[in-house]
């Protein structure tokens, strides 16, 4: 009797630990405002510091063209929030214009970012290149509404907003990109395999991953030394009963499986946070027609700047065959 009740208390003490230990992980990623940008910088290991001068004037010329703020409701009753830049006249191929042609790029920033954060640096490319752009804050993100992060799984149905309402702004004519990098990566990933509107003409994800459940589990094993049992399944469980969805509901790989809009993929190869190999696993299940670009030395989200005319004349090829 007294093994069996010291072998009781064990695992109960056991079971305790990982109940707190699985709602102090889940506190600290999933709800919005413990969910830090600054942890995040710091566990994806790129030195931003470095491109600060270039981010600088980029974000100087980026605010100096019109712009305008933007709201709808999404499907849970949430205000989403967006900045939204037209086309630039001086920009816009006056051809395309003659011929009816109008284009656009959807934007979808990283976990623990806002819409005018992550594509300053892209910016350039896009509003030089005749292209609209909007610039979406994911829910729980931003002055976007929202509780829980939607970690691409929710967020995807958020993109299905914004693809109609950049529709209604600039007809029916207009030739759309998704664009994500991380998070927004796996969120137009996993927006692949909806029934996209005839004008989302590609897709380009930035370092996107397969599904919370496995980005986390290689967090907790490559940065934090630690089992992903309990903590997984018990995040999983709170977040079915809280956010609405499983960590596993929703995985890039099965929904790239059922695309059918050209994909261009870009990761870093140095990339510890969202390891490279979850870009080759999500690319071989990918059924539509796709590219890779993996960008040698560069860290999590630091492909543009790495290594910036291979990864503008990756897009340049993509869009000339697609558009």
């Amino acid at each position: 009797m007294g093994v069996l009740k010291n072998t009781m208390t064990c695992l109960g003490f056991l079971a305790a630990a990982g109940v707190g230990e699985t709602a102090y992980f889940y506190r600290r990623t999933m709800k919005r405002g413990n969910a830090k940008v600054e942890r995040t910088m710091k566990m994806s290991g790129t030195d931003w510091s470095q491109y600060a001068p270039l981010m600088q004037d980029r974000k100087a010329f980026m605010l100096a063209q019109d712009h305008r703020e933007v709201s709808q409701m999404s499907f849970d009753n949430l205000k989403l929030h967006a900045t939204f830049f037209p086309a630039l006249d001086e920009y816009v191929d006056k051809t395309d214009v003659a011929a009816g042609k109008k284009k656009a790029v959807i934007c979808f920033h990283g976990y623990t970012s806002k819409g005018m954060s992550d594509y300053i640096g892209l910016s350039d490319y896009y509003l030089k290149r005749g292209y609209a752009m909007l610039l979406p804050d994911a829910r729980a993100h931003g002055e976007s509404e929202g509780e829980y992060i939607g970690f691409g799984c929710l967020d995807r149905k958020d993109a299905l907003v914004w693809i109609r309402w950049v529709i209604q702004e600039l007809g029916e004519d207009v030739e759309i990109i998704l664009h994500g990098t991380s998070m927004g990566g796996a969120t137009v990933l996993m927006a692949s395999g909806l029934e996209l509107p005839p004008q989302v003409k590609g897709i380009v994800s930035d370092c996107g991953f397969t599904s919370p459940k496995e980005v986390f589990t290689h967090v907790l094993n490559s940065m934090y030394h630690l089992p992903a049992f309990p903590v997984i399944q018990g995040a999983d469980i709170m977040n079915r009963k809280l956010a609405g969805y499983g960590m596993d509901e929703c995985n890039a790989k099965r929904e790239v499986a059922r695309a059918k809009v050209p994909i261009l993929f870009i990761h870093g190869s140095n990339d510890t946070f969202v390891p490279a190999r979850m870009c080759d696993e999500i690319y071989d299940c990918c059924a539509s027609p796709k590219k890779k670009l993996i960008v040698e030395g560069a860290a999590h989200a630091e492909s543009y700047y790495k290594d910036t005319e291979k990864y503008e004349q990756a897009l340049n090829e993509f869009f000339q065959e697609i558009m």
